[in-house]
């Protein structure tokens, strides 16, 4: 009877520190914990932005289960949780992120930058998550569409995403994967698992693998990371 309660001791232990560094700029405010369920993570997200930043820890072993779009988005498709508009770290353990089966089209995550959206300062870090099902349709980024932002992902992964460019992630900000995996993506145009269209990608012992029609794709004179 005592297994649960120390599962979650040795949990919280392992990932808060995790989520106290991970985010660049993010404040020093005390990691919140957040409840597996889809409104909890809405309402954490929203709370964060309102806060001007701050650090989640999601459940572990949790499927966070997106039904519907919280925000009304940008790059031709809304996201399923809030815009990401100011610094936010996620930590979680076996923990995913994703859009309902048979839920409207919609991406995960869309983190935005001053070039996009006045006053934003969006910078997204993940860690031990998965992100899928995201579906941008003929917009770009299906799980993640880092639009001037900053995308920071260690040890998580970004798969079976859909859009027009960047099936995984799209990207004219900064984007960092370590030790990530980004793979079953699928672009209608190019990009199917990172689509690169200016500023940078960083891959540190991370994969880009099994991603249709291309693992990378990218703009001239942007080079392709992968």
């Amino acid at each position: 009877m005592r297994a649960l309660p120390v599962l979650r001791t040795l949990v919280a232990a392992a990932v808060v520190p995790l989520a106290l560094t991970s985010a660049p700029g993010a404040h020093a405010a005390s990691p919140v914990l957040v409840a597996c369920g889809e409104s909890a993570l809405v309402d954490a997200v929203n709370t964060a932005n309102a806060a001007g930043g701050g650090s989640l820890i999601l459940a572990p072993l949790c499927t966070y289960t997106l039904t519907s779009a919280h925000s009304p988005g940008g790059a031709g498709q809304a996201p399923g949780l809030p815009n990401i508009t100011t610094s936010i770290a996620m930590a979680g353990l076996g923990t995913q992120i994703v859009r309902a089966p048979g839920a409207p089209a919609f991406r995960i995550f869309e983190v935005d930058g001053p070039s996009h959206v006045p006053g934003a300062n969006g910078q997204l870090s993940l860690t031990s998550v998965s992100v899928g099902g995201g579906d941008a349709g003929l917009g770009v980024g299906g799980g993640i569409a880092n639009l001037g932002g900053n995308v920071a992902l260690t040890g998580s992964t970004v798969r079976d995403n859909k859009a027009s460019y960047g099936g995984g992630t799209y990207t004219d900000g900064a984007l960092t994967l370590t030790g990530s995996t980004v793979t079953a993506n699928t672009a209608g145009v190019n990009g199917g698992g990172i689509f690169t269209n200016g500023g940078t990608v960083t891959l540190i012992g991370g994969l880009v693998v099994g991603n249709s029609p291309s693992n990378c794709g990218a703009l001239p004179p942007v080079a392709a990371a992968c």
